[in-house]
């Protein structure tokens, strides 16, 4: 006869405790952070800016019933709507996740840690409204930059030992659960409220990662992350009424998250949560495309220049080989049909082939039709991808955090092209000096394509300025993104 089950409640897993201290007693001195969270917000905000150009982002957003009006609401930029918090979020997030040009963490797991800006802006301007509205002070943006470090820190730090995709989660897992720590933090949660709140994210029902992978890629994993941190608003709220938590999530015998979900295996962690996901994160800046494939899509820009000074053309080409990472092949490495866009965009053969022909690789070269260019497909079928030890080794090694990738062009007639090899991309913290003035180019490109000049200016000229956003209400810079 077995033992009765302890029904004695037992006290907070200690990840949940951890986390919450961390988003409730962490003071962010970083001037690095910072500054690198006020970059991170404008390439966010204008990569969702960016995806308004594409009906099939559009047609997702918006609130759940049309015509719904939500006083002292949030508000979604470079859109007309003012939605619950919980809505907006999901805007706010799908947005800037569509084009799969926000910033990058690449780890044991990897993901977007920007996501989670759709929670934290969509927060902070509902609170900052409705405070006004109260005879009460609204939010700064300096608040929202201290609550992005703190997302970014916990999504990152989590999946620098820990890899959800090996079990067949998604990343945005991490999105929901950094995002309701931030928001929960943001709306005034207790300390037991909030420790309540992360529970109920761990307890959830968790995305699989079937619509990132072959043969069923498609266009949730663009909208997901929106999911995920619109979810974290809703339980954030949900746990404000006093609904009870579950202190033992992780470590329940049985049916707790690492017996049914983690294989039995509990979390591992490199370092203690301070600021130095944000102070690492690498920015897409050049290409939409999935990150481990950035280097070697400059390495194929390069290349493209390279065709042209020999005189010859993609035609002449024989086969590509493409050295790079572990990580890269078991994503992005594909063969056979490419079905969609967002199949697309995680094909490491395609978005080489694209500059090799072209020169060039932008959102708009995953649509049918360029995809439909029968040269495309022809190149990807002389592509190999083999994988460099040291690359894998150099991926994971903490003070390098490299996405090599090295590309060799051979030639029919038995010549070649020397090996183009690219170590760090350009958004690479490497590379800021270099990087950083491209990302404020990009962030002034998407602002051209939804605003008016002078509304440009004003936005740049407060984005721009580190003091001067960081005291800015939240509401007032929000507003100018207003259409």
């Amino acid at each position: 006869m077995s033992a009765p089950i302890s029904n004695v409640r037992p006290e907070p897993d200690k990840v949940l405790v951890e986390m919450v201290d961390y988003v409730l007693d962490y003071e962010v001195d970083s001037t690095l952070a910072l500054e690198t969270a006020r970059n991170c917000l404008i390439d966010t905000l204008g990569c969702g800016l960016e995806a308004l150009s594409y009906p099939a982002c559009t047609k997702l957003l918006g609130p759940i019933v049309p015509g719904t009006i939500v006083p002292n609401g949030a508000k979604v930029p470079g859109t007309q709507f003012q939605l619950d918090p919980v809505q907006a979020a999901f805007n706010i997030g799908a947005m800037i996740r569509w084009l799969d040009f926000n910033d990058t963490w690449l780890a044991a797991e990897w993901g977007h840690p920007s996501d989670n800006l759709g929670g934290i802006l969509a927060t902070a301007d509902w609170l900052s409204r409705n405070a006004i509205a109260s005879g009460k002070k609204p939010l700064t943006m300096k608040d929202v930059l201290i609550a992005m470090i703190k997302a970014h820190e916990i999504q990152g730090c989590i999946a620098l030992e820990n890899s959800f995709n090996r079990v067949g989660l998604d990343h945005v897992l991490l999105v929901k659960l950094a995002s309701t720590a931030v928001v929960g933090q943001m709306i005034g949660l207790t300390r037991d409220e909030l420790i309540n709140a992360v529970s109920l994210a761990f307890v959830d029902g968790h995305s699989l990662r079937t619509y990132r992978h072959a043969p069923n890629t498609g266009s949730r994993k663009s909208w997901a992350a929106g999911d995920a941190t619109s979810r974290a608003v809703r339980l954030a709220l949900i746990a404000k009424t006093g609904e009870m938590g579950y202190p033992s999530v992780l470590t329940a015998t049985t049916w707790g998250f690492y017996d049914v979900l983690f294989k039995g295996n509990a979390f591992q962690f490199q370092r203690p949560y301070g600021s130095y996901v944000m102070e690492n994160v690498l920015f897409k800046i050049s290409f939409p495309a999935e990150f481990h494939s950035q280097t070697a899509v400059e390495a194929a820009m390069t290349l493209h220049e390279k065709l042209k000074e020999a005189g010859k053309s993609v035609d002449d080409i024989r086969k590509v080989t493409i050295r790079t990472h572990e990580a890269a092949i078991r994503i992005i490495d594909k063969k056979g049909p490419l079905n969609n866009p967002a199949d697309r965009d995680h094909c490491i053969q395609y978005m080489v082939a694209v500059p090799l022909i072209h020169g060039r690789l932008t959102a708009a070269d995953y649509e049918d039709s360029i995809a439909q260019d029968p040269r495309i497909d022809v190149l990807r079928a002389k592509m190999e991808c083999v994988e460099d030890p040291q690359y894998t080794k150099d991926y994971h090694d903490p003070d390098k955090r490299s996405i090599a990738n090295a590309l060799t062009v051979e030639f029919i007639d038995g010549s070649k092209l020397a090996e183009v090899a690219v170590d760090y991309p350009i958004g690479h913290k490497r590379r800021r000096a270099e990087g950083i003035p491209l990302l404020v180019e990009k962030f002034r490109t998407n602002l051209a394509r939804r605003f008016p000049q002078k509304q440009q200016q004003a936005i740049l000229a407060v984005s721009l300025d580190q003091a001067k956003l960081e005291a800015m209400p939240v509401n007032e810079y929000v507003d100018l993104y207003v259409i």
